[in-house]
């Protein structure tokens, strides 16, 4: 049976974040139910398809897939497990808001239901800040959701956090963490602020003070040693597990293993082609099938995709398994102190990860030829 994972989009937020890019709709509340019938069956529709297919993880993002409500999302898992051959141990992931994780008996519904991993958008302990970027929670609603995941029998928890927010300072940054760990997830996610093109932050940039690029990378590094000191081992550029709790849905993106998106604005990779869908929600719910984007990638094309997705990883590449130009800078990246050669595989190190963009860049072009 071939692996596969899926991934099921929710659009639904309560408000839009001021550096969201993703596919999300506020005040669209009205067409939840709508599109819970739209998601079954979408997932019906690949039913024949993934006969040959053993779903070992499943992830609910968005948007806020906490903000569908505990009904319909059981419903939708319900769905996934009619729809799909569902492995034993499974991981079933939902993404939540704090503010919508208050319930301890919806919280329970779902864990009932199958799901095994929450993943907490707390983004900072700071009201201030959180304020600041738009997010309508408060950390009390961040430690009330943690304590009642707990309760609800959830084992397997992930908080989120981003570092260089308006006005933040180094001190501000290492009394989040501080906050963090004292509500000791199983996994943390540390994202550095990126002002994306048509978010309402790029368009109001001008009135924050951001931290330059400096002092992110000081943020970093900073979470780097302290998330290790406190038994966090780092297995990617951004996130950090207790032994044996990394993501096993995000890890097959990295690992070029098949999976399937549902959902208006979510991508897929299986059987040998790459499409995702328009974001487009009126579109789905017509039931139209419209795409964003197509391609079959070439076996020169996933060669060169495989090594630049190990090198986000702390597993790294194999070095046997680059052309010799491509060594040659990974020879030259650890003389700097950027990456190491270990056990007979290069990985980059946490300096090396800050400039991996150019790093990789340098790397394509050398497999190019």
């Amino acid at each position: 049976m071939r692996s596969l994972g899926l991934y099921i989009h929710i659009p639904f937020c309560k408000a839009k974040c001021i550096y969201c890019d993703f596919y999300s709709l506020p005040r669209a509340e009205g067409q939840m139910d709508a599109y819970v019938s739209a998601l079954t069956a979408q997932l019906a529709a690949w039913r024949e398809r993934t006969a040959d297919c053993t779903v070992d993880t499943v992830y609910f993002g968005g948007g806020t897939p906490s903000y569908l409500g505990p009904d319909r999302l059981c419903r939708l898992l319900d769905a996934v497990f009619q729809s799909c051959r569902v492995a034993p141990g499974a991981e079933i992931t939902l993404e939540a808001n704090p503010d919508s994780a208050q319930d301890i008996s919806a919280l329970r519904q779902l864990h009932d239901a199958g799901f095994d991993r929450l993943s907490l958008g707390m983004q900072s302990a700071d009201d201030a800040e959180l304020r600041r970027i738009g997010r309508v929670h408060t950390h009390a609603q961040t430690v009330r959701a943690v304590e009642n995941a707990r309760a609800a029998g959830f084992d397997n928890l992930s908080l989120d956090l981003i570092y260089g927010l308006p006005g933040q300072t180094m001190t501000r940054w290492q009394a989040n963490l501080d906050a963090a760990l004292a509500l000791a997830p199983e996994h943390l996610s540390c994202y550095g602020l990126k002002v994306e093109e048509g978010t309402p932050l790029s368009a109001r940039h001008e009135r924050f003070t951001l931290p330059d690029d400096d002092a992110q990378a000081d943020m970093y590094l900073y979470a780097v040693d302290f998330l290790a000191q406190h038994g966090y081992e780092q297995y990617e550029i951004s996130n950090f597990c207790r032994s044996g709790r990394e993501s096993r849905h995000n890890s097959r993106y990295w690992a070029l293993s098949e999976y399937l998106g549902f959902g208006p604005g979510a991508h897929s990779d299986f059987g040998g082609e790459r499409f995702a869908l328009a974001r487009d929600l009126d579109a789905y719910l017509a039931g139209h099938t419209v795409y964003s984007e197509r391609s079959a990638p070439s076996a020169r094309e996933r060669e060169t995709e495989r090594v630049m997705l190990a090198l986000r990883t702390t597993r790294g590449v194999a070095a046997h398994t680059l052309p010799e130009a491509a060594r040659r800078i990974l020879r030259n990246c650890e003389a700097h102190g950027l990456a190491h050669l270990s056990g007979g595989f290069y990985t980059l190190t946490p300096r090396g990860f800050l400039v991996s963009n150019a790093i990789l860049v340098d790397l394509l072009e050398t497999m190019e030829l």
